[in-house]
């Protein structure tokens, strides 16, 4: 049976343990040491009188115990976080427009959201998904109010928030050195994916063709799950069911990009703001 005394600390803690699934991540991102996390993680497991981790050689993964708590633990952090927002008037409101590529969104969104949410629930985040090219243009008209975008990756930047490899991918076994031409599934013409893909070909010399371009991710990925083309993609958003090609397929390497942000105005919002501030925490911690 639960005790009564399950501490707000502690599932914090365990919440963010669930979602980074590391307790090496966890601790930088609660600003603790692994013992003392470890520690917090074993006084609540005597609480609650059963294991909530299996350690793995990659990290650790929730009991059947610790995926119920996961359940009961977001929703009362939530609302003591909305209790204090509300009576300390620390929480913000109001809605701002985000712009975020696709496979970033797919990859960072969903716990930037979530914590994000926590600390201001009264505030709305508007998402719009596109390459990076197309929230520039967006950033320019003002249909957003802050993007995350992709830059080239040419060295030190203070705006540079985290750095991602490009990377060849490709279905299970499919070998890219039987195709001549390389069939390639790529994202708009003037985005970083296809011009690294492009310009990394033709100075190895290696004949391709443009087999399908959209800036939607999902049709490019499904062009991939089919056997038909080849895609370059950020390792982090890689989906679990597509390969990383590596030497071995003869393709050149790739650049990284870096990541960063942009506001449509020289004076965001006070909530734009918090939210840029936000990002700039968390994203090299995910």
């Amino acid at each position: 049976m639960l005790s009564l005394s399950l501490e707000i600390d502690l599932l914090r803690s365990f919440a963010v343990i669930a979602e980074v699934r590391a307790l090496s991540r966890a601790a930088s991102r609660v600003g603790r040491t692994q013992s003392a996390l470890s520690q917090q993680m074993k006084r609540l497991e005597e609480i609650v009188d059963q294991p909530l981790f299996q350690r793995t050689g990659r990290g650790v993964v929730l009991t059947n115990a610790g995926e119920r708590l996961l359940i009961h633990a977001q929703r009362i952090l939530r609302l003591h976080d909305e209790a204090m927002a509300d009576l300390c008037g620390t929480g913000l409101s109001g809605s701002i427009r985000f712009g975020c590529p696709d496979d970033y969104a797919a990859v960072f969104l969903p716990p930037l959201l979530r914590q994000f949410s926590s600390q201001h629930p009264h505030a709305l985040v508007e998402v719009v998904c596109g390459p990076t090219p197309r929230l520039l243009e967006r950033l320019k008209k003002g249909a957003v109010d802050l993007a995350m975008i992709s830059l080239p990756d040419s060295g030190p930047g203070d705006d540079v928030i985290r750095r991602e490899q490009l990377v060849w991918i490709g279905y299970p076994g499919l070998d890219s050195a039987h195709f001549d031409p390389l069939p390639l599934a790529l994202s708009d013409p003037d985005t970083l994916d296809h011009i690294a893909a492009c310009d990394a070909l033709q100075r190895a010399g290696r004949a391709y063709r443009i087999a399908y371009a959209s800036s939607s991710l999902s049709g490019l990925t499904a062009l991939v799950r089919s056997g038909q083309a080849f895609a370059v993609m950020t390792q982090t958003a890689v989906p679990s069911d597509l390969s990383v090609l590596s030497a071995d397929h003869e393709l050149p390497p790739l650049p990284a990009v870096g990541v960063s942000l942009r506001f449509a105005r020289a004076r965001p919002s006070l909530l734009t703001s918090a939210f840029a501030d936000h990002i700039k925490a968390m994203l090299p911690l995910l």
